[in-house]
């Protein structure tokens, strides 16, 4: 059989991307990149973790995202210190100007689920993702 998903999943990670990038333009956002935006996502549901953390949740390997957390630090939106649980460890937190920007985020993230989930049901939308969290688990060596 003759299979199309995986190629289908990267075509809509690179349009979305593209999408996503040309919507935060248009805001006027231009503090963070797409690529920036899920490191900030995932600091605005925690703060305070440290890179590999942050490289298991945005799938982002730790060599790029240390690279991203040197912009991202310049830029304002993030800053390193120490753990006080593990002198080792260095926690990424959050700036003042960074939380401002939750709500741009979450605007034209809605915007975005918006085009993807157009004349979808909601039943059809929990499935969609179901199947996809599915794949998701097969990849990462689950059942």
């Amino acid at each position: 059989m003759e299979t199309r998903g995986g190629f289908l999943i990267s075509r809509i990670k690179q349009v979305g991307g593209r999408l996503f990038d040309r919507m935060l333009t248009q805001a006027n956002v231009d503090a963070f990149n797409g690529a920036q935006g899920r490191i900030l996502y995932v600091l605005w549901q925690e703060d305070g973790v440290t890179i590999s953390q942050l490289s298991s949740r945005t799938s982002l390997a730790n060599t790029t995202l240390t690279s991203m957390l040197d912009r991202m630090e310049q830029g304002g939106l993030i800053r390193r210190e120490p753990s006080p649980r593990d002198r080792r460890a260095l926690l990424i937190r959050l700036t003042d100007e960074a939380r401002v920007l939750k709500a741009d985020y979450d605007r034209i993230s809605q915007q975005m689920n918006d085009l993807y989930y157009a004349g979808f049901t909601e039943a059809e939308v929990r499935q969609f993702e179901g199947y996809l969290a599915r794949v998701l688990d097969n990849l990462e060596g689950g059942k």
